[in-house]
């Protein structure tokens, strides 16, 4: 699959932007992970794609780097307050749920890979890992961005996507990683 046919892909799927970079390229810094730690999502330890139950920032990396590339996605939410977590939670899920349409699609086109989210899975509430059983679908089961230590602000500058959209908006950012 050519990347201008996954551009459109996402594009159909209602992401405002798309870009193919290669793996090796994507800016990591594992001073990211307090960030997860700090628990402002409350899935820390409580979710198999969250820390520290995902692996280590090093085993995310090699992660990442089992496919050579990585098709980026931006969806921008308007927002009126941004202490509004209601409203950013369901932009946030809005975004996980586009990226999940579009994985189905790329796969069912032949390109097999796994998505970066832009919050921790929330496919099942509450995670299975909270009971002791296995994931549930853990082939749509998806880490976040700060799992990964990505630094979401330098892969945008490296994919020509705005990270700041302005006042009023909201962007969230995520990825499909393939070979």
């Amino acid at each position: 699959m050519t990347k201008e046919n996954m551009i459109r892909m996402a594009a159909e799927e209602g992401f405002a932007a798309a870009a193919v970079i290669r793996t090796e390229e994507i800016p990591l810094d594992a001073s990211f992970r307090p960030l997860c730690e700090e628990n402002l999502c409350g899935k820390f330890g409580v979710n198999y794609s969250c820390p520290p139950d995902c692996g280590s920032p090093e085993q995310m990396r090699e992660r990442l780097l089992s496919k050579k590339h990585a098709l980026v996605l931006q969806t921008i939410w308007e927002i009126a307050d941004y202490g509004d977590n209601k409203a950013i939670k369901e932009a946030k899920g809005a975004h996980n749920a586009a990226t999940i349409r579009l994985a189905k699609r790329l796969r069912t086109e032949g390109c097999e890979g796994f998505f970066v989210g832009a919050s921790g899975c929330s496919l099942c509430d509450p995670c299975e890992l909270v009971e002791h059983r296995p994931c549930r679908f853990p082939e749509f089961q998806y880490s976040c961005m700060s799992a990964y230590c990505v630094f979401v602000r330098e892969l945008t500058e490296k994919c020509g996507i705005e990270y700041d959209c302005g006042s009023g908006l909201l962007a969230f950012f995520g990825m499909y990683v393939y070979d």
